[in-house]
């Protein structure tokens, strides 16, 4: 089986509209992930994300049925991951990037 770069293959396949329209989905698939969802794509079982993030297994449970989270949780684990969080209130068509005060 020949294995395609995904450069390649939308050079080939996909118009510029249609790449367009498909890194839009991905965006806002990315923007609907939550801490599972997140962990799980980027391949890590709850005891690797606890290990990581110098939590316990059960936190990261915990954590990962929450409702709601403090930043400065959510600011950690996803720096335990190699991220960097960021805050965005829109208003409207408007987007502002908040920062910690400090």
């Amino acid at each position: 089986m020949k294995v395609h770069k995904w450069e390649n293959v939308k050079k080939r396949f996909l118009s510029p509209e249609d790449i367009r329209e498909v890194d839009r989905q991905v965006r806002e698939e990315l923007l609907k992930m939550d801490l599972r969802e997140l962990r799980k794509a980027l391949g890590k079982t709850q005891q690797e994300m606890a290990k990581i993030a110098r939590m316990t297994q059960s936190e990261v449970s915990r954590l990962e049925r929450r409702g709601d989270h403090r930043l400065s949780t959510l600011r950690h684990v996803v720096e335990s991951l190699g991220g960097e969080l960021e805050v965005i209130a829109k208003f409207g068509k408007k987007r502002v990037r908040l920062h910690a005060a400090g």
